[in-house]
């Protein structure tokens, strides 16, 4: 943790300080915001040169930590395709930062649970031995 503090981090960071992105899903999550439309998991792959089994595995881990959304386009004559376009960016700087919150709670109540179990004593004298 102190080696992360040290860091200078950039906004890109967070993703994998929270959600264990790995480069693909940064990759792909930019492609999503930089486009006007939403976009077909086969145009996601063209645009960060993958497979599409690739890409969607990492539109998939984007999905399921709610920075896309999925959309169903109908075809007239039947059939269907999705579509995935980013999730609002201040929802998922909200959703972080509650994140943040929870994680902060947590890590004060360990810290309180630390000092009470090995809590000493050290302003009391310790008897001395003969």
């Amino acid at each position: 943790m102190q080696e992360m503090l040290r860091e200078d981090m950039q906004c890109e960071g967070l993703l994998e300080c929270f959600h264990g992105f790995k480069q693909l899903d940064k990759e792909v999550f930019r492609v999503l915001t930089e486009s006007a439309e939403a976009l077909t998991v086969d145009e996601i792959a063209a645009e960060v040169s993958r497979e599409r089994s690739t890409a969607y595995r990492s539109v998939q881990r984007l999905l399921q930590v709610g920075f896309v959304r999925k959309e169903q386009v109908n075809y007239d004559q039947g059939g269907y395709y999705h579509v995935f376009q980013p999730t609002d960016p201040e929802e998922i700087a909200n959703d972080m930062q509650r994140m943040l919150n929870d994680w902060y709670a947590k890590m004060g109540t360990l810290i309180g649970e630390f000092r009470e179990k090995y809590d000493t004593g050290a302003d009391q004298v310790a008897p001395a031995s003969n």
